[in-house]
């Protein structure tokens, strides 16, 4: 048994102060403070005043700390994982790039190895980016891999790999919506990212089963003019349907201070989470890194906290981490920290449908949760109830 102690919950909208009782991988229960002061038998893990949440869900990264998933080896995921599980994350979406059909298999192969690991952050599932997106918005996707929708071969690899939870594709290439079709027949979120789609074009896609945008600005299309006539896009889209969530990429980099409070303003916390798109780069000095897998992925810049095209004309990726995330929201967008908590926990977990099992802590669920204090900094991570990452003082 564990007690958590002098514990500040941030959770549903509120802090309040708790105590936290955990047997093995649970939760047992959750009191305010003093409630549990009879249970004497019991590690006890003095929270010391600091706060306390559920740990950050990430649906999108793409690797950290040297690692990429695309590296297809189970020290890349490793290594991956137990990085971000330093920086708070205690669950994420591993996600892959516009890639060959051997690669992607490469990559499936090692995760069905490793989707148990306990050295980081819990894999919850696979999120794939591409192969299907627009040309004209490919962004850091390599256009020599970017194909349109092909049943046979999306087909094989929904079989070939049961635990894909989302798929970002656009939705304006053909065979788009009854590709959609597909993947909400099998349990997997349709998610619109790298799309050069008119605000027409989104609408059509949301009755074929699409209901998120991925990186909201980033490889995404906006107003056009054909003929003299204004035309909307995804980012349009994103504000004026409400059936879409949107995801962020919030460094403070790809979406300046004004847009991240236009998103909070006329989106809103309640349909919007948090992102890292985080590449190997994360955790890594400036210079030179590799944006996919070592053998066949493209270069870029690390500088400025962020990785930027080797010509430096976009962005390729991110470095951040999920606390830097928070971070900038409170002191860039000007939430509220249990509004930037929550869409760094449940909101991302019930945008991939698992708000049932993950993304708050209740009696019962797994005990995945961070210490942190007043500035973001993780100070303990614990995933199912095996403290992963503790920050050791210099007088420790």
């Amino acid at each position: 048994m564990i007690k958590i102690i002098n514990a500040n919950l941030v959770q549903s909208g509120r802090i309040r102060p708790s105590e936290i009782l955990i047997n093995q991988d649970r939760i047992v229960e959750i009191g305010p403070k003093g409630a549990f002061s009879n249970a004497t038998d019991c590690l006890v893990l003095d929270a010391g005043g600091h706060y306390v949440s559920h740990g950050f869900i990430d649906i999108h990264l793409h690797g950290g700390n040297g690692c990429d998933f695309m590296d297809a080896t189970p020290n890349a995921y490793i290594g991956a994982a137990a990085f971000h599980a330093s920086h708070g994350t205690t669950d994420m979406l591993p996600t892959t790039l516009a890639a060959s059909r051997k690669e992607l298999l490469k990559t499936f192969e090692v995760y069905d190895q490793v989707k148990d690991q306990r050295e980081g952050a819990r894999f919850l599932g696979l999120h794939l980016e591409g192969p299907y997106v627009s040309p004209q918005q490919a962004g850091a996707q390599d256009p020599k891999y970017i194909r349109r929708p092909d049943p046979a071969e999306y087909k094989m690899l929904a079989d070939a790999c049961p635990y894909i939870v989302r798929w970002t594709i656009a939705p304006e290439v053909e065979g788009a919506l009854q590709m959609a079709e597909f993947l909400r027949g099998r349990g997997i979120l349709p998610s619109i990212g790298h799309s050069n789609a008119t605000y027409d074009q989104v609408k059509e896609a949301v009755k074929h089963g699409f209901t998120h945008v991925t990186h909201l600005y980033s490889g995404c299309s906006t107003i056009t003019r054909k003929g003299g006539f204004r035309y909307p896009g995804v980012i349009e889209s994103a504000y004026l349907i409400d059936e879409l969530t949107v995801e962020i990429i919030a460094d403070g980099c790809h979406l300046p201070a004004p847009l991240l409070q236009m998103v909070m303003r006329f989106i809103g916390p309640q349909r919007t989470c948090l992102i890292t798109d985080a590449s190997r780069g994360a955790g890594q000095p400036d210079g030179e890194s590799i944006l996919g897998s070592l053998e066949n992925g493209q270069k870029v810049i690390i500088e400025d906290g962020v990785a930027k095209l080797p010509d430096r004309s976009a962005f390729a990726g991110s470095v951040a981490t999920c606390d830097r995330l928070v971070r900038t929201m409170i002191n860039m967008a000007h939430v509220s920290l249990p509004e930037a908590i929550d869409m760094m926990t449940a909101r991302p977990a019930a945008i991939i449908g698992k708000e049932d099992v993950t993304g708050t802590l209740e009696k019962g669920r797994l005990a995945d949760l961070i210490f942190f204090d007043e500035s973001i900094n993780i100070l303990l991570t614990m995933v199912g109830g095996k403290i992963i990452y503790r920050k050791v003082e210099k007088n420790e």
